[in-house]
């Protein structure tokens, strides 16, 4: 009787979440990375790829799936690992794709497995988290559909993918050694913006309406052909954005078209109309598109750098209204890009981001508060970011292999602090320059609510603040509000915050000179990335890590953590 009542029960709970019998699937995948020629922009270049594509596979599942990828390492001289960029990796925090704080490093020949499960729809993407892997193309996307059986909240006829991404002429092995150089050689602005992998230097498809531009051909090299996006008219599409870029903020407009943002990091939002929208590295969305223009023309898709001094030349792509040629270029101009530091219309969209109705609400208070001051300072000569002015340096041991163990050498005695001197002037470059290194490790109590507070400042030049996407692996946020100057955590600040409807995010930004309240609860046992999205002020040390119930987290495969400290451990008879 209690076996058929445990049946019964399984059976309700599979028909109520997720309907597991019919739609939850194993989806294999083979991949090995490995360097390649290419041309994203027309210029042939070197860049990782994934089976001889650029950008890699796209992983298509529904929500329940479990994702199983063979990855083998094919790069000749260096590690690898891949991140799956907002799947939270409940129950298999082994398999986040982090080198040094999940895993160790796929050394060169060898074959690790992720295995995970996708636990909710959205839009997501992949990419290396190894140095900067990420920058020199090792990314693709992930789209998890809804669970058979269940409904989008929105309706769409068709449905269009874009992965944003910036690109350097520059190797990453060239840029690492310059921003770790004293004096530091700043990487400088990439040479151009690709859509879906493919760009073009040096010259625009819209050069009639540029003077002194040179007019890009149509076709010619597959690599970098422009990207044309087949529509019906009178449909209404859903378009699926994620940005990867390794520095550039992003604008997207599409010519005489509207824009419904629905979605924001696989969680829905309110929906809500807009022009032109603000793109950082790490978001994702869903919007949607109505095709309701003049059938006759086709209409141009623009993306424009934002947060920097624009010194590459916008994207272009075409909506080509079907049954017009592909390549046929509009009349009209494409949309200008807003200025670059117009931080209002950035403000303007991003707080107008709302949590659909039926989103849970964050919890009505917190058990902890962090604020961390993001400052640019010196470090023996070399450029550090650091976080309460300590630049984060990773391990050789990967801490959920370490703290699992409890090895003592995990983490250094001295704990981060929870705050910084409320005496620090965010407004001016910082009075002692200098910092030093840890490892910035935060250990959460278990099922606690945690409050994060990003605060922006004044980098080592005078005025000079500048923009930046914070991810946060392993879990959703509730972006709270933001504010302007520096956080003080008294009554004017509460009363920014919103704790009615705060979007569910996994990326949130800090404008310059302006602070991010996050909320959070600290429910999923691992180790976790919480981190600056820009590829070289991670690399300078822009990040801090959360660890979380690890006596919680269950068997780590013994593949994800033989190394360094671990492995010897291993072999002195612990046991994960």
């Amino acid at each position: 009787m209690r076996a058929l009542f445990a049946w019964c029960a399984l059976l309700l709970a599979c028909a109520g979440v997720m309907h597991c019998a019919e739609a939850a699937k194993a989806r294999h995948l083979k991949w090995e990375v490995s360097h390649m020629f290419w041309s994203p922009d027309c210029e042939e270049k070197v860049l990782i790829g994934i089976n001889g594509q650029f950008p890699g596979p796209t992983i298509r599942a529904k929500a329940g799936d479990t994702i199983v990828v063979e990855l083998k390492n094919g790069l000749h001289t260096e590690g690898v690992v891949i991140h799956w960029h907002g799947v939270r990796q409940i129950g298999t925090p082994w398999a986040d794709g982090t080198a040094a704080i999940s895993q160790c490093a796929i050394n060169p020949e060898e074959t690790f497995t992720y295995r995970f499960v996708v636990d909710k729809p959205g839009t997501y993407f992949y990419h290396g988290h190894y140095g900067m892997q990420r920058a020199a193309g090792l990314y693709g996307s992930l789209i998890v559909d809804v669970a058979d059986g269940e409904e989008e909240p929105f309706k769409y006829d068709g449905e269009l993918n874009l992965l944003l991404s910036d690109w350097y002429h520059d190797s990453i092995y060239n840029q690492m050694v310059g921003l770790s150089s004293s004096p530091m050689r700043w990487i400088g602005e990439p040479q151009s913006l690709l859509i879906n992998g493919r760009g073009q230097f040096n010259c625009s498809l819209a050069a009639a309406h540029t003077p002194g531009t040179k007019q890009c051909t149509a076709g010619g090299n597959r690599h970098c052909a422009p990207v044309i996006l087949p529509v019906e008219p009178n449909k209404t599409y859903r378009l699926r954005i994620a940005s990867t870029t390794s520095l550039a903020s992003l604008n997207l407009a599409i010519g005489n078209h509207k824009l419904t943002v629905v979605e924001a990091d696989g969680n829905y939002v309110e929906p809500f109309v807009v022009d032109d929208m603000d793109i950082y590295s790490g978001d994702s969305y869903s919007v949607l598109l109505t095709t309701d223009q003049d059938p006759s023309s086709n209409y141009w898709v623009s993306i424009g750098v934002r947060g920097r001094t624009p010194k590459t030349a916008p994207a272009l792509a075409l909506l080509n209204y079907r049954p017009n040629r592909g390549f046929k270029l509009p009349a009209i101009a494409p949309p200008v890009t807003p200025l670059w530091n117009d931080t209002a219309h950035s403000k303007a969209f991003t707080t107008h981001i709302k949590a659909r109705a039926g989103t849970p609400p964050p919890p009505a208070t917190s058990d902890r508060r962090i604020e961390l001051l993001n400052t640019q300072n010196k470090l023996d000569g070399h450029i550090k970011w650091s976080i309460n002015n300590v630049s984060m340096v990773l391990p050789a041991t990967p801490y959920l292999g370490s703290l699992k163990l409890g090895l003592k050498t995990a983490l250094t005695a001295a704990r981060p602090a929870d705050t910084f001197g409320r005496a620090y002037d965010v407004t001016r470059p910082p009075h002692n320059p200098n910092t030093t290194t840890g490892d910035n490790v935060y250990v959460l109590r278990y099922n606690t609510t945690v409050d994060v507070v990003l605060q922006n400042a004044n980098a080592l030049q005078h005025n000079v603040s500048e923009v930046h996407p914070w991810h946060l692996h392993g879990h959703d946020f509730w972006v709270l509000g933001y504010g302007e100057g520096a956080y003080r955590g008294d009554a004017a600040d509460a009363a920014r915050l919103n704790l009615v409807n705060p979007p569910l995010r996994n990326t949130a930004v800090i404008f310059p000179y302006g602070w991010t309240a996050l909320r959070f609860v600290a429910d999923n046992p691992g180790v976790w990335a919480f981190h600056c999205h820009i590829e070289p002020h991670l690399h300078m040390g822009m990040g801090v890590i959360f660890a979380e119930a690890i006596d919680r987290v269950g068997k780590v495969p013994k593949e994800a953590v033989s190394c360094g400290a671990t492995a010897t451990a291993l072999m002195n008879g612990d046991h994960l």
